[in-house]
């Protein structure tokens, strides 16, 4: 097992009814910029939750990030909080919601020539406006860590950045608040956390048994109950443990001390940037395919996800590793998640961009082992299509 360092400062208030407690959450006095998306929070009641919760503060709006929230509508956000001096960021909605508003929070004080530096050039982030969260959609995790992916529409780049700056004072979790979304968004939901557990897990064992045993959970719970909530979507148990599931596949708990991979978000972020596909949709894409082109070099991990994950006992060790992947490809399609990209009517699949995009940032090779070459990457790419 590596040395690892673990912090995670977030105060999670996770529950029913716990919107009301959001004044007991902020800073006394506090200016806040209240960020959302695209008014869904107005449907289902959350924007009246927050707005009672917060009726002795004085608050501004900001609306209308995207599911992938792009850097010009995030630099309006910016200057608005530099104008109007605001010394609190809320964000209401998804993980794209928060993402966004951890880039404002790292934005507004940023002293650089240009914020987009933050992402493109890892320009450090001295400081950061105090955030927090109120949370509609499980997905990301981002409620309960420090990362954040940004998009650039006049580039057509997706990037990542994280820093312990943007960690949130406070994240709400009422999983009652996700009961209106539409299946596409709670099936994206548990491909998400699906996938973060595997970027985390499917690499190289390195002798840390309780850290896999975490994973291999949350593994199980999201492939035992992302069907039943997709089923029933207002049965509060099934929902509160997707929604638990999420935040605990990006916490930080489950990757101590292991090696982590991050290839399948990298090329999917790519295929979101060309083609506009949902990050979970990218995801589902991407990952079968991958773990079957990557299947020598995550090979004993493999084995070991098909035995504990799928419960998969019987035949060689190279069928049952095929078995775990093909029952993988099964899931995200049972879940409504195509896992190939004719599916979503796409022919131009712009493979030399992504791999000359990521050629020229220097991102290859990929993976826990570096064994994603250019080559490999082709190989994935067309088995995706």
């Amino acid at each position: 097992m590596f040395n690892f360092t673990l912090h995670n400062p977030v105060r999670l208030v996770f529950g029913k009814g716990q919107i009301a407690s959001l004044a007991n959450e902020m800073p006394a006095g506090a200016k806040v910029l209240m960020t959302y998306g695209g008014g869904s929070i107005k449907k289902n009641g959350v924007y009246e939750q927050v707005r009672q919760a917060l009726k002795d503060f004085e608050v501004l709006e900001f609306g209308g990030i995207e599911a992938n929230p792009v850097y010009e509508t995030l630099m309006k956000a910016v200057e608005l909080a530099r104008r109007e001096q605001i010394d609190f960021l809320l964000a209401v909605g998804g993980g794209s919601v928060l993402d966004g508003t951890k880039f404002i929070a790292a934005a507004i004080p940023f002293e650089g020539e240009e914020p987009w530096d933050i992402l493109a050039k890892n320009a450090p982030i001295h400081t950061a406006t105090p955030l927090g969260a109120v949370l509609t959609l499980p997905a990301t995790g981002s409620e309960m860590n420090y990362s954040a992916v940004i998009s650039m529409a006049a580039t057509q780049e997706k990037l990542a950045f994280g820093n312990p700056k943007v960690f949130p004072k406070f994240s709400i979790v009422d999983p009652e608040t996700t009961y209106s979304l539409p299946p596409r968004q709670i099936a994206n939901g548990v491909v998400d956390a699906f996938v973060h557990v595997m970027e985390q897990y499917c690499t190289f064992p390195n002798a840390a048994p309780l850290q896999d045993r975490f994973a291999e959970a949350i593994l199980k719970t999201l492939i035992e109950d992302g069907p039943k909530t997709l089923a029933h979507p207002t049965d509060y148990d099934t929902r509160a443990s997707v929604v638990w599931c999420a935040t605990m596949a990006l916490n930080g708990l489950i990757g101590q001390g292991v090696p982590q991979d991050w290839s399948t978000h990298m090329i999917g972020h790519e295929l979101t940037a060309f083609h506009g596909l949902d990050h979970a949709q990218t995801l589902a894409i991407v990952l079968p395919n991958l773990l079957w082109v990557l299947r020598d070099s995550k090979r004993e991990k493999l084995i070991q996800f098909a035995e504990r994950v799928w419960d998969v006992k019987a035949g060689t060790p190279e069928a049952r590793l095929e078995e775990g992947i093909i029952r993988t490809r099964a899931f995200f399609e049972a879940m409504g998640n195509p896992t190939h990209l004719s599916a979503y009517g796409i022919e131009s699949e712009r493979f030399v961009d992504i791999i000359a995009r990521l050629e020229k940032r220097g991102a290859l090779p990929l993976g826990e082992r570096q064994a994603l070459s250019a080559e490999k990457l082709q190989e994935i790419l067309t088995m995706a299509r």
